[in-house]
């Protein structure tokens, strides 16, 4: 391949960021514009001569708009191999002239599903002779210049500077590449969009797209490369918070943030999460965001130590010089007041994270993940379990206070890496056993935890899944707990009950279990 002197231009955006200063220039080089609609209006305002393509053509934009570039005299210009005998034959006889600079963005589809219009609008704007226009245009890069993102417009103007108004090959080719992702991204999006509407959960086809917001320094490794894409999706969270102040975030960083942030969002009253290696070493709540973050951090000061802090609610002054006590990676809240800001900004080192909102804990959405040859897609765990789901199983009854630690404690379990087992005493964890391969010996880590801190007696327990035999629930008894919450379903069943009436103690079944590997 060879430089490419561009001659002819197609121009038909939607985004007509930066278009006048990049007609400007292409008409100061001597290419000649074809273009469209409101495209073309705006390049003739700005004084510059443009040639309809309905013009071009000889033909009419008919059916509404619909049909205006696919037409032989267009896809003929950009297909045309210039190195070919008959391409160059065939379009000299038919009055084609060459194409060799497309500049094209979609229809606003993603957009307009965005801000809920109705179905007939978004089908209206599933662009067509668009992506048509692309991707003929980076089919056949060796000779043609295709532009889908105004950003790329100075690199244009770069290489046409320095190259007499040609481009170079590798500039085609990786603007062919570009072309291609986002037709792939907008087929993606719209597929997906027909899959909500029709409720096809589990498509024969699955199509997906993420949009590249930063590359990372390395994956959970140094060895390991690592980016971080955005899906499109409007989620609150890490992905879309806004960084105010620190030193760029890790691919652990990200992962770890995002398991607090989900988690705190589980609560209506302000709430604190202290994640580890996406596991939670301390979880509480408070009457104040302050007071939900000391009774976290009492939970396991040595594991807090470096992990992710997680707020639900605004951060304030009085709970920023708290955790400014301790060395934490990153600080994520919905908001946080000036006087915090202050605070933290003399720990330069402290990612401070805004997200403007919390996460829906019930919305409805999937994860992903890859395995050897695929992935595995299935439906985010928004089970949430309400005090008149539990089905009591003991001769004891749970107390009110008892009752509501439960419930505390399972929120918690949904988030811990399984096995889970998490003590809880008013609104606190006490303990926390976390992706042990036997779920006796979660029950014992997260006691000797509390052994080491605040203790687990008077607590509850909560288990992710059923105990399995006894000698779990005999564990918990032997910490100190005098209640516990379990989904319940195993085949002893009846052994776990008797263990826990001999004990004096009331269980709670949920028939809900919350598996996180």
């Amino acid at each position: 391949m060879a430089d490419s002197k561009i001659a002819r231009a197609l121009i038909s955006v939607s985004d007509k960021t930066g278009l006048v200063v990049f007609g400007k220039f292409l008409a100061e080089q001597g290419v000649r514009l074809l273009s469209t609609g409101g495209s073309a209006r705006t390049l003739r305002d700005a004084g510059l001569a443009v040639t309809e393509v309905a013009d071009h053509t000889d033909f009419p934009e008919m059916l509404d708009g619909r049909v205006k570039t696919l037409h032989p005299k267009i896809h003929g210009g950009i297909l045309g191999r210039r190195d070919v005998d008959a391409h160059r034959m065939a379009m000299e006889a038919h009055d084609i002239a060459p194409i060799d600079l497309v500049v094209v963005n979609l229809y606003p589809f993603e957009e307009t599903v965005a801000r809920g219009a109705n179905f007939e609008e978004c089908v209206e704007n599933i662009d067509i002779g668009g992506p048509a226009l692309i991707r003929a245009a980076a089919k056949n890069h060796d000779f043609v210049t295709v532009v889908t993102d105004p950003s790329d417009y100075d690199d244009v103007m770069a290489e046409m500077k320095n190259g007499e108004g040609a481009t170079t090959p590798d500039l085609r080719s990786r603007l062919a590449a570009t072309a291609y992702a986002r037709t792939a991204a907008y087929d993606a999006n719209i597929a997906a969009w027909f899959e909500i509407q029709r409720g096809d959960v589990f498509p024969t086809r699955m199509a997906g797209s993420g949009i590249l917001k930063q590359k990372l320094r390395y994956g959970e490794n140094p060895h390991q490369e690592a980016a971080l894409y955005l899906s499109g999706r409007t989620r609150p969270g890490v992905a879309l918070a806004s960084q105010i102040q620190g030193k760029e975030l890790s691919y652990n960083n990200i992962n770890d943030t995002d398991a607090a942030f989900e988690l705190v969002s589980e609560f209506d009253v302000p709430a604190v999460a202290i994640i580890k290696h996406a596991n939670p070493c301390g979880v509480a709540v408070g009457e104040t965001p302050l007071e939900a973050y000391r009774l976290a951090h009492s939970c396991d000061p040595v594991s807090a130590f470096g992990g992710i802090v997680a707020l639900n609610r605004p951060l304030d002054g009085d709970t920023a010089r708290a955790i400014s006590e301790i060395f934490v990676e990153v600080v994520i809240a919905p908001e946080a007041e000036a006087d915090a800001r202050a605070v933290f900004a003399e720990k330069k080192n402290l990612r401070l994270l805004l997200t403007g909102d919390m996460p829906d804990p019930d919305a409805v959405g999937m994860t992903m993940k890859t395995i050897a040859g695929g992935f595995l897609m299935q439906s985010r765990d928004n089970g949430r379990i309400g005090r008149d789901d539990l089905k009591f199983a003991t001769k004891r009854k749970p107390t009110d206070r008892e009752i509501s630690d439960m419930l505390f404690a399972f929120k918690v379990c949904k988030h811990t890496k399984s096995n889970a087992i998490i003590y809880v005493r008013d609104g606190v964890t006490v303990g926390i056993g976390a992706g042990q391969m036997s779920r006796v010996d979660s029950s014992r880590t997260a006691a000797q935890k509390g052994k080491e801190h605040l203790g687990t007696e008077r607590s509850v327990v909560a288990s992710d899944a059923f105990f399995p035999f006894s000698d779990g629930l005999i564990a918990a008894i032997e910490a100190g707990a005098t209640a516990v919450i379990q989904p319940g379903g195993s085949v002893r069943d009846e052994e776990v009950i008797a263990a826990a009436d001999e004990a004096g103690i009331a269980m709670a079944f949920t028939g809900m279990r919350h598996f996180r590997h």
